[in-house]
């Protein structure tokens, strides 16, 4: 049975935005290595759009990029949404019935399964399905743009912490 986790970079006073932060080059190898780990993620429709990006190589990217792009593009990859009519390789779309879709990959699936985006995870977490929240914490205050949580959680418990250059990495489960 998978592991549904939802985990992204954030700043210190709780948004997520891409292009306010980068991760430097050991957090970028963590999360290469944790993509290459993965049995699949599940992206909502605009942040899917964002990590398109890693579909097609670029010649300014070095080998870590080239590393990425790679391990993104063998994972399986459940892209939710109602306005796409379709989607890159080794994709699929997820139109209908999320519930019944997520409920079977972590049936049939075995290892973690990353989901990627704060509204999916909002309805995922209202389903009861995600088992694990990953914060990665950069020392930066934007004062705006779009929460790490889109809603309410259940009450959570602290299952580790640690420092990934000057990020700290948390990791809650439902309490």
């Amino acid at each position: 049975m998978a592991k549904l986790f939802f985990g992204m970079n954030q700043s210190l006073d709780g948004y997520v935005d891409h292009q306010e932060f980068a991760p430097g080059p050991s957090l970028f190898r963590h999360f290469i290595d944790q993509v290459r780990g993965l049995a699949g993620s599940i992206y909502g429709r605009r942040i899917y759009e964002v990590m398109r990006y890693w579909d097609e190589d670029h010649p300014e990217w070095g080998p870590e990029e080239r590393d990425f792009a790679v391990a993104w593009r063998n994972q399986p990859k459940w892209v939710v949404s109602r306005s796409l009519k379709s989607v890159g390789p080794n994709a699929t779309l997820v139109e209908d019935d999320l519930e019944a879709v997520v409920r079977r990959l972590k049936a049939e699936c075995v290892g973690e399964i990353a989901v990627a985006g704060p509204e999916l995870a909002q309805s995922l977490t209202d389903l009861g399905l995600v088992d694990e929240y990953r914060l990665y914490l950069h020392p930066v205050v934007l004062g705006h743009g779009k929460p790490f949580f889109a809603g309410p959680r259940p009450r959570l418990r602290l299952v580790a912490c640690d420092q990934i250059e000057d990020v700290i990495r948390l990791a809650y489960v439902p309490a």
